[in-house]
């Protein structure tokens, strides 16, 4: 989609139009409710599958209603405020939110029954929900591009029309993968569970945990989505504000949101992993402090062995990676470094952003929900101030990254020393003296990755650069590696899980 469109007005509207079902899908479908509501079905489906059935039809079929009801209400606000005689790009917009809006409650409602699925050891559906999405959007985006249509003979597709045929195109995969996950779940018998007294206790226990869950763990997501909408000021409203040259340009929508497509990564695949695998074991050590503090040091230590060099790594090897995964076509070279820029600020908090889900779980399983909502708020009105002030310096868009990296290692300092208040340190001398190890074999594998970047050509093709990623990548995580064997450093039978 990047060679195909580029970064501009297109995929600025395609970004912004796509953030509001992704933020549904982050807080209420892969996020705060599934992570509320997969324990409590697990339990109850292994004591009564009859309960089991009945909690899961409450929970799937009140959720529906619900988030069907915020679509309706959504596309009825966008057309009473629908651009009228505006700029074009704002009418392009409007017309995408209204296209992506009901792929929220299709792909939140593919999460809820992956869950359910995942319970029974079913992981087809939710394994290939990305897939599924990630192929209709390419087979739109390059299957139509300008270069494949003069092929074939036919007259290249206006941009708006092409990127209006491939958001059209999200919405047939959310209902494919709705159509799926709904086909893997009718030999459960969902549909024929009775409701019953548990049933409801059960289902009002998920919502009353998945909601403040969603506020204290959404804070990342909800601060990247105040990114994208002040970045989003220049395709929606116009070059000016109050009369005064707005400091962002066309682009800078797209562009935070291809930089946090690379960041995401290792995140989802490490940080939040992390967080989840330890959520049950720190609920069965709620009352035993002693307990707890060490599984919490453990998995501090963890984040931070796997989020420090990954940190590191995005920082140096930013511009290949965003060449190789973006670069070509109608994406140029500078639309390379305009993305490298932007995922060079939020890089630096990649270990805070992964220690924040530990340390939020660690409230939860406490049974002390609010006290990471009420920092979380505070992170989002500070994150909106230094937003709002920093792009009006030379950072620009970067200003936004660099302001919600900058919240993230300020709320996990915050999360920390709340938590040691009633649990006791969990910063101990062995945590200090891995976090150290891990700081120095990370910083010789940063010394190994620049000395080597220094040969490395700054602009080539597209199988120069790739094959100099795969380099560096093989360099730096061999360094690494070999580092941590020499210190000898547990961590690394944890992150391999040997230990």
């Amino acid at each position: 989609m990047s060679r195909v469109f580029g970064v501009g007005v297109v995929t600025d509207a395609f970004s912004f139009a796509f953030m509001v079902p992704n933020l549904f899908r982050r807080l209420f479908g892969e996020g705060a409710l599934t992570s509320s509501f997969l324990p409590v079905y697990a339990q109850v489906q292994d004591r009564d599958p009859a309960v089991g059935r009945a909690l899961a039809r409450m929970v799937l079929s009140r959720v529906a209603v619900f988030l069907a009801a915020v679509c309706i209400l959504g596309e009825f606000i966008l057309w009473i405020f629908w651009p009228t005689g505006g700029q074009e790009s704002a009418i392009l917009s409007a017309r995408m939110v209204g296209i992506l809006l009901p792929y929220m409650p299709l792909i939140c409602l593919v999460a809820l029954m992956g869950a359910v699925l995942q319970v029974h050891h079913r992981f087809g559906p939710t394994a290939a929900a990305p897939i599924i999405l990630n192929l209709m959007i390419v087979l739109t985006s390059v299957g139509l591009a300008p270069s494949v249509m003069r092929r074939i003979g036919f007259d290249p597709l206006n941009s708006n029309t092409h990127i209006t045929i491939v958001a059209m195109s999200v919405l047939v995969a959310g209902v494919l993968q709705w159509i799926w996950s709904a086909w893997s779940l009718r030999g459960l018998e969902i549909q024929r569970g009775v409701i019953c007294p548990e049933s409801r206790q059960k289902f009002i226990q998920v919502i009353r945990q998945a909601i403040p869950m969603a506020l204290g763990l959404g804070v990342l997501q909800v601060n990247t989505f105040v990114d994208g909408l002040i970045a989003s000021y220049p395709t929606l409203i116009g070059p000016t504000i109050f009369g005064i040259a707005y400091p962002l340009q066309e682009g800078s929508m797209a562009s935070i949101s291809f930089a946090q497509r690379l960041y995401e990564f290792p995140l989802g695949v490490f940080g939040i992993s992390v967080a989840t695998a330890i959520f049950p074991q720190l609920s069965r050590e709620a009352n035993n402090p002693e307990a707890f503090r060490n599984s919490m040091a453990r998995a501090l230590r963890l984040v931070m062995f796997i989020g420090f060099p990954a940190s590191i790594g995005l920082m140096l090897l930013r511009v290949p990676l965003t060449a190789t995964v973006f670069q070509g076509e109608s994406f140029s070279p500078e639309d390379t470094q305009r993305v490298a820029t932007i995922l060079l600020a939020y890089a630096p908090a990649i270990w805070a952003y992964s220690a924040n889900q530990v340390l939020t779980r660690a409230f939860y399983a406490r049974g002390e929900p609010m006290k990471p909502v009420m920092v979380a708020m505070s992170m989002v009105v500070l994150n909106f101030i230094l937003n709002i002030t920093l792009i009006w310096t030379p950072l620009r868009t970067a200003g936004l990254a660099l302001s919600t990296a900058f919240c993230a290692i300020l709320q996990m300092i915050i999360l920390e020393r709340l938590l040691a208040r009633h649990v006791g340190p969990m910063i101990t001398g062995d945590v200090r003296t891995s976090w150290l190890r891990t700081l120095l074999v990370s910083a010789v594998m940063g010394g190994v990755l620049a000395g080597a970047m220094m040969f490395a050509p700054s602009e080539a093709s597209w199988l120069v650069m790739a094959s100099v990623l795969m380099g560096m990548v093989i360099l730096g995580g061999g360094t690494f590696f070999v580092g941590a064997r020499i210190l000898q450093m547990p961590e690394l039978r944890w992150a391999l899980g040997k230990q």
